[in-house]
């Protein structure tokens, strides 16, 4: 009998885990990212990583599972990423049936609306890949959560430096891209926003590969009434690495090259981000970019969601979102909640050039009735959407 004791309580012991693991609360996150071929550039940038947004998320995932340990909550993610937009609508069904409900979608703007469109209305839909303006404006998509920032978020956080330097006469130069135009315009509306004069907007619609001739090319090309800096608008890197140091007027480079806002970027480091960027070093064996950060803010937004409240329904979990009782530690200073209004997430916006952190913007000064953050990017008075209806 003493002998049999010793045995009885290890497998008593060995069982536990087992016990515990079948009474957790299983929490499924489907995640959907769309990889397309950007085609050929004309610089020597370096490429987005194929699985920009993907790492992430499965950091989230990690991360959430840490604390759900000792709660009896266990995160799965369920992700697929494709490079034929034909297969982004049909993948999220597949994950739907599979019984999916919560999702951190890294798509285009068209895609995010074709999702919403064809999934049933009981799921929770977080944006981490499109920036486009138009989906915290007019082109608003139902119910859905954004944790990548607008555009203007980006070029609002821009001007606001700018500003503080008092460099107000801007010369925009923009690619040919569909993209770069959104970009352009959102600078336009920033400038205007912040007093700021565009002294000239020209598009670069030039073959040249500038590896060879950038500074025979750019000079003239910037050569116009002078301004205070140059403000690029490529998001696909075709010539804006060359501008800087190539401008007619020796003066500073800003927007998507040179010294830029984004959401995330390795060289942040302060408010224990420097543990955030360790672990994903650690995941994905190279830095953590802007799509990474927006996709891990999505699914730790879904977990602490799931921590405060217990549940995994969608329509309770955005509820509790969306309530003044949420805040997610984003390792930006600050904590972060979501607009009632166009369910961006409030966040500042990192200004870095490749090597450092220049600022942080809401910058100095800059005030708002409810929080300065809301100084970035579209108000309640400048969107019409809703997604929650008391905003």
């Amino acid at each position: 009998m003493m002998k049999t004791l010793p045995r009885l309580l290890a497998a008593a012991v060995t069982s536990l885990p087992l016990i515990a693991h079948s009474a957790a609360l299983e929490i499924n996150i489907g995640y959907v990212g769309f990889e397309p071929d950007h085609g050929p550039v004309l610089s020597n940038i370096l490429p987005e990583p194929a699985d920009a947004g993907l790492k992430g998320a499965e950091l989230g995932i990690n991360d959430n599972n840490t604390t759900g340990r000792f709660l009896k909550q266990h995160y799965t993610l369920h992700s697929v990423s494709t490079e034929q937009p034909t297969e982004v609508v049909s993948a999220a069904i597949r994950l739907y049936d599979q019984g999916v409900r919560l999702f951190v979608l890294n798509l285009t703007a068209e895609q995010l609306t074709a999702v919403e469109r064809e999934l049933p209305d009981d799921v929770l839909l977080i944006n981490s890949g499109s920036q486009d303006n138009r989906l915290r404006t007019q082109a608003c998509v139902p119910g859905m959560l954004h944790t990548i920032p607008s555009r203007a978020m980006l070029t609002d956080a821009l001007a606001q430096w700018l500003a503080s330097k008092r460099w107000n006469r801007w010369l925009i130069i923009e690619g040919n891209q569909n993209d770069d135009q959104l970009y352009a315009a959102s600078l336009e509306r920033s400038a205007k926003r912040m007093g700021a004069k565009v002294i000239e907007r020209k598009q670069w619609d030039f073959d040249t590969d500038l590896r060879r001739t950038a500074q025979k090319e750019l000079p003239p090309f910037t050569q116009t009434d002078e301004y205070d800096v140059v403000v690029v608008a490529d998001e696909r890197g075709d010539f804006g690495e060359y501008v800087p140091y190539n401008t007619w007027y020796p003066r500073p480079v800003v927007g998507t090259q040179g010294m830029s806002p984004v959401a995330w970027h390795r060289v942040v480091e302060a408010w224990g981000a420097a543990q955030l960027q360790s672990r994903f070093e650690k995941l994905a064996d190279r830095w953590m970019n802007s799509r990474d950060y927006a996709s891990w803010a999505g699914v730790r937004t879904l977990g602490e969601a799931v921590t405060q409240t217990r549940s995994s329904d969608p329509a309770e979990l955005q509820r509790f979102i969306l309530s003044d009782k949420f805040q997610l530690g984003g390792f930006k200073g600050r904590k972060l909640d979501y607009r009632g209004w166009s369910g961006q997430l409030r966040q500042p916006i990192p200004l870095v050039h490749p090597r450092a952190l220049v600022s942080q913007s809401p910058q100095e000064g800059y005030l708002h009735p409810k929080t300065d953050l809301d100084t970035l990017g579209f108000d309640a008075s400048e969107s019409q959407c809703s997604v929650k209806g008391d905003a």
